[in-house]
């Protein structure tokens, strides 16, 4: 391992030590983190599974705290989302994905937030979560359906971690570096494949408006 990837590895391994020695609290912030400000995929579903993996005989109260983190982060997005209205959802998401959300919510609702909270990655949630606020999706049931995805969520992950402590922490502690250096990447690079197809996105309707722009005047001289 050269010297930049151990530097790598080792600023990794303190970020995800640090999380896993605050415990719970651990769980809340990087929940809050996840859902609001810097999408972290995977991140709280591997803590949850250490954790409980860790501390087998309160493995549902790991489940309760990553449910309650992410439900906070998912209610600061919706919050702000709903302030901003739609004009959010354009700035933040192409046009497409905001007639496909649009569409998910007007043809479902609560199964519209309910199963991006409920399936792991790569399914992202936080679009749906700025959806739900920027749409105006009544507070009450975006909160419930959050609550449950996650929670179900939470409870089958944490009870895995459980049921399979041992072999995880024994399969975590003997390939340790690999892992986390491994999911880093992973987490870097889906978060910027997704930002930098967004931007494209978001260049190529700018280039497709100001086209049907320009052709717009040509059709009013040649009447």
């Amino acid at each position: 391992m050269n010297f930049v990837a151990s530097c790598a590895a080792g600023l990794v391994l303190v970020g995800f030590g640090f999380f896993v020695s605050l415990g719970g609290p651990g769980l809340i912030l990087v929940g809050i983190i996840d859902q609001s400000l810097i999408p972290v995929p995977g991140g709280i579903d591997a803590l949850t599974i250490v954790l409980a993996a860790g501390h087998a005989s309160t493995w549902p109260v790991y489940a309760a705290l990553a449910t309650l983190g992410t439900l906070l982060g998912a209610a600061l997005t919706y919050e702000l989302s709903r302030k901003g209205g739609k004009e959010t959802l354009e700035k933040k998401l192409p046009r497409r994905q905001i007639k496909k959300i649009e569409s998910k919510f007007s043809q479902h609702g609560f199964s519209a937030i309910f199963i991006p909270c409920l399936l792991p990655p790569p399914l992202p949630a936080v679009p749906f979560l700025v959806g739900a606020g920027a749409l105006q999706y009544p507070r009450r049931k975006f909160l419930i359906a959050t609550a449950s995805g996650r929670g179900i969520r939470y409870l089958i992950i944490a009870w895995l971690g459980h049921h399979f402590g041992d072999p995880i922490l024994g399969f975590f502690k003997r390939y340790e570096v690999d892992i986390i250096i491994a999911f880093a990447v992973l987490i870097v690079g889906a978060s910027a494949g997704g930002y930098l197809l967004r931007k494209w996105q978001k260049h190529k309707e700018a280039e497709e408006d100001r086209r049907a722009g320009g052709e717009q005047p040509r059709q009013k001289k040649a009447s």
